[in-house]
């Protein structure tokens, strides 16, 4: 038990002061690599012996980003932005940028602009997904990608390499859903911060180094009896479930998190790289694969039903929507997951997540609410 609390608090460190393992990664003389949300490739990052950096942005009220980013978009961004133009990423050797919507189109501008001594490396995934050169046009920027890490690193990533990073990433999101469903026996050691410090943390780290962790979390928590949650349990959806005063309100008011369909927390680990004949066209393919996400066009839209059947294996009481703010994508699905909820039967509450503004108070009124309803 002594040896699981350690383990948990150093993630929990980790989770709350992202500097913690840059500063490191810098002081051990390797070269660090920005990946901004959501599907960064950090397996090309890995391959390449460099460590793909999280950038998930945090609570801070932009003063500089202002200059070129306004405040109708998407806090994280703007909070990214803000830390750029701070200084706060200084010895960065470069950041990766998927360009999933407008707001990343704008932005890699602003970044190039406000942010001149750490370059952007863009990609864009293909959106019209059933076209037949969908998986070859991504491998291509894949490709893109691979040159400009070959050329900051100084060396070439092989197939080996390569397949290696993979087999790692692989092996790490299998560790990190098992996490997930082991956690809810053990409801009265992972709280609501918990979960979420084991699976942001992760974001921050070279990935055998948090694996190793997550094992060593697994390994206590299955040593210990199985506890009987008396409490509410919900599933998350949303981008990302932070700050951590919002999680701590869940805890105070009786709410375990059972499931999550986060943009920062699960979705990164639910969809392997699949098998191919070579290591980029592996990764278009998990492109190909991925479903139930907002920023992943889809003909018959998954993600409501995906989150109806996580609420019944799990026998969650609810859901609770962390809505980003001025995050186009997530605000048009809304609706549709709001109506799928309710005609299913599921209590579900709607949180407006914004970075740049202090909430604490309309969190505790809202699901204070939330749980007198269920």
């Amino acid at each position: 038990m002594a040896n699981l609390n350690l383990t948990l608090e150093k993630l929990q460190n980790i989770a709350d002061d992202p500097k913690i393992m840059f500063n490191k990664y810098l002081g051990e003389g390797k070269k660090v690599i920005g990946c901004f949300p959501i599907y960064t490739p950090g397996e090309l990052v890995h391959a390449a012996g460099m460590i793909p950096y999280g950038l998930w942005g945090g609570q801070v009220n932009p003063a500089l980003a202002g200059q070129y980013a306004p405040v109708f978009i998407c806090s994280i961004m703007r909070s990214c932005l803000e830390y750029g133009m701070l200084g706060a990423f200084k010895g960065m050797s470069a950041v990766i940028m998927p360009i999933l919507c407008d707001t990343f189109r704008g932005m890699s501008g602003a970044w190039r602009v406000g942010v001149k001594d750490i370059p952007l490396i863009g990609f864009i995934q293909p959106q019209n997904r059933t076209n037949k050169d969908a998986k070859k046009y991504m491998a291509a920027e894949y490709e893109v990608v691979k040159e400009k890490l070959e050329a900051i690193a100084g060396i070439k990533i092989t197939e080996a390499a390569l397949a290696a990073s993979i087999n790692l990433y692989n092996e790490h999101s299998a560790c990190m859903m098992e996490f997930a469903q082991v956690a809810n026996d053990h409801l009265d050691i992972i709280t609501p911060k918990v979960r979420h410090a084991v699976m942001k943390s992760a974001l921050l780290m070279e990935k055998s180094e948090h694996l190793a962790l997550v094992k060593d979390v697994l390994a206590g928590l299955k040593e210990l009896p199985k506890h009987e949650w008396s409490g509410k349990k919900v599933v998350l959806t949303g981008i990302t479930a932070e700050p951590n005063e919002m999680l701590d309100i869940l805890a105070e008011n009786g709410i375990a998190v059972v499931g999550d369909d986060l943009a920062q927390e699960s979705r990164q680990y639910r969809t392997p790289v699949p098998t191919g004949s070579t290591g980029l066209e592996q990764l278009a393919q998990q492109w190909q694969d991925r479903t139930g996400c907002a920023t992943v066009y889809e003909v018959h839209n998954t993600r409501a039903e995906q989150i109806v059947q996580m609420v019944k294996s799990t026998n969650a009481d609810g859901v609770i929507v962390c809505l980003m703010s001025f995050c186009d994508v997530e605000e048009y699905e809304y609706p549709m997951l709001a109506n799928a909820f309710d005609k299913a039967g599921i209590r579900n509450l709607c949180i407006n997540i914004d970075q740049s503004s202090e909430g604490a108070g309309q969190y505790r009124t809202k699901v204070q609410s939330f749980v007198e309803t269920m």
